[in-house]
């Protein structure tokens, strides 16, 4: 290390010579440079033998994704040694790319913020300085969904706070948003306690949180006042799934949804059909089918498609933002797009796993491997899948991509081998989120660079309120920055990834596009293929309530869905005298959510416009001797011809 160190200085000063500049243009750093993005490329032979640790090789490497015989790469759970860096940086020559327009200039940074953006800036003479010619300048991505912590039957995730943090710096990702998931009888604040003390000492990037609603109380909506108000949670989860675990009803949604929007807050939901989910995993179990096929074949596309319309409705009717969670059937999509273009303020989140790959594999012969797949809602077996999310993703029906993180070890999958539903559900996805998406939107044409931003950080940053501080390249901005190279290539692999698990979903997974270097809090901690990361030197991200990119629709809403009744006189007629029971009666709160089963019976009532005439039972006449015959002479209408019915 104290030999590349060394030589990092002479290299760079050496680039000012041999290295060929872009064409500039006079007219501000905001200026079109023609063909700049096409002509930097640096000159090898001007910067003599360039070791492997130089900006040049830096510049131009392509990361080798699987790398032969030679030294091996560190034990994911050992620490590796703080990295010397400096305080001061300066990223010269790159194209700095947001999610609304994209520029040419130099970026300053000091303290870690982003002090200075443009051309021939002033700065110290102690500055380390980092060459970006060849490549992009991006805001450090934000994964707005993880589950680095959340227990599944007494199981701890294989990848925790430090080393779900660390791959998702390895791949380009500077903040996580991870979900609190309470176990039963504990209170939302004391597990949001829990998280934070886990991660306040693992983690190595800012992160922020959600809240899991995992059941309906009464004190819900003091302790959710508490968490806006104190403690920075601005997003909340209800689950329509796992049923008599976690699942809430139409009406406590409703409710929740309620509260959330006095609140300013966000509702998340993940959408499954709970009821029909578990009818379908005993039927599958009765027929002897209790491999990792039956989790997807126990949840069909249909059932994710009709929760999601289910919880659109609530939502609007309640007249609350909605953020749906793991999109990951076409039809669910679907669904969400439709009512996008209605007008609903409704958010979307396909995840890496849907994107990425697709769930052929649930009927893999190695139980192992199809076990790794398995994740709710699954991945969808439907090979177009990945090609139509993309693609809604790509035009604005989908907005976020997070990755859902979430792995187990086989050993820990293997608790479900003799049944599919206690398989551990959760699948990888951190570190590839951001290469994955630019393979499948950017490389294929469907998207251009600022939208590569937008969806890997920019409107997160807006829907979860940490904008402008993060998503954005901007003076005063976080330096949180990432230099991505489009021309890299990598293949994905459980051999070189950065996670504890003995297989990753993407395996073999050929993409184009990488980060050479990633910054998180103004230091460097990626650079030339080494990982330089500090346990617990993450910082926690408080998100204030009511964000305009949301609510500013939501509130024009309120003003204009004011309820009046109709003028009129008091009516003075007639009124039928019913009996008092059958009044109607305007339903109580604590009546909208009670469970149907717990409804008292209604007395019965005789209906006074039915016939009194029964086929069953005493009747008044009974006492009269009944005739056996009837002649009739002259019935209404006419005369018949009808003289005996015996």
């Amino acid at each position: 290390m104290p030999g590349r160190e060394a030589a990092l200085p002479a290299c760079f000063a050496g680039l000012g010579t041999g290295s060929p500049r872009p064409r500039q243009k006079r007219g501000g750093m905001f200026c079109s440079v023609e063909d700049a993005f096409d002509n930097k490329t640096l000159d090898f032979a001007s910067l003599g033998a360039s070791g492997p640790g130089t900006p040049s090789a830096r510049t131009r490497r392509d990361p080798d994704p699987c790398p032969g015989p030679g030294p091996a790469a560190p034990a994911p759970a050992e620490l590796p040694p703080r990295c010397p860096q400096s305080d001061r940086l300066l990223i010269k020559g790159g194209k700095i790319v947001n999610d609304d327009q994209s520029f040419y200039a130099d970026i300053y940074v000091e303290d870690g913020l982003i002090k200075q953006i443009g051309e021939n800036l002033t700065v110290p003479g102690d500055v380390k300085t980092i060459d970006a010619y060849g490549q992009l300048v991006l805001p450090g991505g934000i994964d707005v969904h993880t589950r680095l912590q959340t227990p599944v039957m007494g199981l701890t995730p294989a990848d925790d706070f430090y080393q779900g943090t660390r791959a998702a710096l390895a791949g380009g990702t500077t903040m996580i948003i991870d979900h609190v998931c309470p176990d039963a009888g504990t209170s939302l604040v004391a597990a949001y306690e829990r998280w934070r003390g886990s991660a306040g000492g693992q983690a190595c990037c800012d992160y922020s949180l959600h809240m899991d609603i995992p059941r309906w109380h009464e004190s819900l909506r003091e302790e959710l006042e508490a968490l806006v108000k104190d403690k920075g949670v601005n997003s909340f989860l209800v689950f329509m799934a796992y049923k008599d675990k976690l699942q809430c009803t139409d009406a406590q949604m409703y409710e929740i949804f309620c509260i959330i929007r006095d609140l300013g807050a966000i509702a998340q939901v993940h959408a499954e059909n709970g009821d029909i989910i578990d009818e379908e995993q005993k039927r599958l179990l009765e027929l002897g089918i209790t491999g990792p096929e039956g989790h997807v074949l126990s949840r069909p596309e249909e059932v994710e498609a009709e929760a999601v319309y289910r919880a659109i409705t609530i939502a609007k009717q309640a007249n609350c933002p909605l953020y749906v969670t793991k999109v990951m059937s076409k039809g669910a999509a679907d669904v969400l797009a439709q009512a996008k273009r209605k007008g609903t303020v409704v958010y979307g989140e396909p995840i890496t796993a849907s994107l990425g790959t697709d769930g052929s594999h649930y009927w893999s012969k190695n139980w192992a491997k199809a076990a790794a797949f398995v994740t709710s809602p699954p991945i969808s077996p439907d090979p177009t899948t990945p090609e139509h999310l993309s693609s809604l993703l790509s035009c604005g029906d989908l907005q976020v991509a997070g990755s859902a993180h979430c792995t187990f070890t086989t050993a820990q999958k293997a608790v479900g081998k003799d049944n599919f539903t206690l398989i551990p559900e959760g699948t990888n996805g951190i570190e590839e989120r951001m290469s994955i998406i630019w393979e499948k939107c950017v490389v294929s044409g469907k998207m251009d660079e600022n939208g590569f931003v937008a969806v890997t950080s920019t409107n997160a940053a807006k829907i979860f309120n940490c904008y402008p501080r993060k998503g954005r390249i901007a003076l005063g901005a976080d330096a949180d920055v990432v230099l991505w190279n489009p021309k890299a290539m990598r293949i994905i692999s459980a051999k070189t990834h950065n996670l504890n698990v003995e297989y990753n979903i993407f395996e073999g997974t050929e993409c184009h596009g990488a980060p050479t270097v990633v910054i998180s809090q103004g230091r460097v901690v990626l650079e030339d293929g080494n990982l330089c990361v500090t346990q617990g030197s993450g910082r926690f991200i408080p998100r204030k309530t009511f964000p305009d990119f949301v609510y500013k629709r939501i509130k024009a809403r309120n003003r204009l869905a004011e309820i009046h009744g109709v003028p009129r006189g008091l009516y003075d007629g007639p009124v039928h005298e019913v009996l008092t029971s059958t009044r109607a009666m305007a339903p109580t709160s604590a009546a909208r959510i009670a469970p149907c089963a717990g409804k008292a019976p209604a007395p019965a009532v005789r209906n006074l416009h039915q016939s009194g005439f029964s086929l069953s039972g005493s009747q008044a006449d009974d006492h009269i001797a009944r005739r056996t015959a009837q002649k009739i002479m002259a019935p209404p209408g006419g005369r018949s011809n009808i003289t005996s019915l015996s």
